[in-house]
């Protein structure tokens, strides 16, 4: 996969954007440089949630989030955000991703197709009925989860009515209250005696709640049916019209979600554009320091990164929101200046591979060792040294065949960074893919800004990179034509001085 053009006609500060990425250029790294404020940072986010993003649901709230306070006109009915070319290695495949207004759908189908729009039920012709078949399904899942429940707790309620201890039956039923206290929290009896008939009142309301909930099963399956008949005739309709809808979302906190994110997919056949869109984003991995502001998580978040730095707040807060993003966001790395757990990780599992060589083999393989020597080639005149148990790393430096123990605060920011890029890239096994890397040149010596074009590509050479940068010396790393830029433009070094 190689993005070979994006087009923003204007999100937040991006205008005009016009960007292509030759698709031959050896090697395929192509810095994006302007000035602060010029917009790299949103562009390369951008990219990344709407090829990430868009064919999970499970990840929508960060669309959501990225395209807050993104509105249409009000005399219009759509509005485009980006436009995408994707090259798959044979042909070019071209996504124009738009907001479009709710109620727009009644318009694209009457303007199309005369005939479909009166044969359809017009109060359901909105995208948003897309999110209503979601919230009931959501709906049918959680009912036939509380049947289950409620159904236990009837079982386990006439398992307890036997036992004729009262001391046992009344532990026996403060621990079924515990366990579905969701359900029985009305039912919390103070008394030490907890009667049979007690219980078997209990079980009544049980049994109504049980009924309550097989009669809303029923009518949700009733509305879903109804309205899956609908979707699949309009799913149908937005295909013939190459296009797929994505998710609703609200362009301020204050409105309903009243647009609708589509993609216009050209150069590929509908009924294989779920399967290539999940390829496509497990293919795009974003890279980025940890005090950027990711646009892509909510207003009240993007405020803890302003917030004051006490122990017990700002850093734990902000750094579990990134630690949760990157649980739901497999693509997302930032830069932790020594990625202690892929590091272990990775030794675990190049022992785990020697170990089975020699057991098909007969003779240990040399995935420890490889691995071990690049990292200390990467460290130069430092040694990495992992601890018998695995349980951490440490380091040293050799001077005239002296080992001396270096604290982690003795390996510059820059070392540690440059590991852990390497570490991400090679753990992950990230190939034939593409890779948005923001401010990759902080912490890095003039002379690393250069060299470190040279070590990803090495690392991983079938990988496409985009970096975002202020740095000249990472771009002269590489010929003129492979820097892009976007306004305000780089100011030259000579105009500067």
């Amino acid at each position: 996969m190689r993005l070979q053009r994006v087009q923003v006609p204007e999100f937040r500060v991006l205008k005009d954007v016009d960007i292509t990425f030759e698709k031959d250029f050896v090697p395929n790294i192509f810095p994006i440089g302007s000035q602060n404020g010029g917009g790299k940072s949103t562009l390369l986010q951008l990219i990344f949630i709407l090829l990430h993003c868009s064919i999970n649901p499970e990840r929508h709230v960060f669309l959501r989030n990225m395209l807050n306070g993104f509105t249409i006109d009000k005399d219009s009915i759509n509005r485009k955000i980006a436009t995408i070319e994707i090259w798959t290695g044979v042909k070019v495949v071209k996504l124009e991703f738009w907001s479009y207004r709710d109620s727009a759908l009644k318009q694209i189908i009457k303007n199309i197709d005369v005939d479909f729009f009166i044969a359809q039920n017009e109060t359901s012709l909105n995208f948003s009925t897309f999110q209503k078949n979601i919230y009931i399904q959501d709906k049918i899942i959680k009912a036939h989860q509380e049947i289950k429940d409620l159904e236990k707790i009837l079982n386990e309620l006439e398992i307890i009515k036997t036992v004729v201890n009262n001391e046992n039956r009344h532990q026996l039923y403060l621990e079924l209250l515990n366990k579905y206290n969701m359900y029985m929290k009305s039912y919390i009896k103070k008394t030490s005696v907890i009667s049979v008939s007690v219980i078997e009142e209990v079980q009544i309301n049980i049994q109504k709640m049980l009924n309550a909930s097989h009669s809303n099963l029923e009518s949700f399956y009733e509305d879903a049916e109804e309205i899956e008949d609908i979707l699949e005739n309009i799913v149908e309709f937005l295909h013939s019209q190459k296009l797929m809808y994505i998710c609703n979302y609200s362009a301020n906190k204050e409105s309903e979600k009243n647009e609708a994110l589509l993609c216009h997919i050209e150069n590929l056949d509908m009924s294989e554009a779920n399967t290539w869109l999940k390829e496509l984003s497990q293919k795009v991995f974003l890279a980025a320091p940890t005090t950027q502001v990711f646009l892509f998580f909510s207003q009240e978040n993007k405020k803890l990164l302003f917030k004051e730095q006490r122990l017990s707040g700002y850093f734990s807060d902000y750094y579990s929101l990134i630690k949760a993003a990157k649980n739901q966001l497999t693509g997302f790395f930032t830069y932790d200046f020594l990625a202690v757990e892929l590091l272990i990780e990775a030794f675990k599992e190049s022992r785990d591979r020697d170990f089975i060589e020699a057991i098909e083999r007969g003779n240990y393989g040399n995935s420890y060792k490889a691995l071990m020597n690049d990292l200390n080639t990467i460290l130069g005149d430092k040694k990495i040294k992992l601890d018998a148990d695995l349980s951490g790393v440490s380091f040293q430096f050799d001077i005239n065949g002296n080992k001396i123990e270096l604290y982690p605060e003795d390996l510059s920011h820059g070392e540690l960074k440059r590991l852990s890029i390497y570490m991400w890239i090679k753990y992950h096994k990230i190939e034939d893919a593409i890779v948005l890397m923001d401010e990759l040149e902080i912490a890095f010596h003039p002379d690393w800004q250069y060299q470190i074009i040279s070590d990803i590509y090495q690392w991983s050479p079938s990988n496409q990179y985009i970096i975002a940068t202020h740095s000249y010396e990472l771009c002269q790393a590489l010929t003129p034509a492979h820097v892009k830029e976007i306004e305000p433009k780089l100011l030259r070094q000579e105009a500067k001085n």
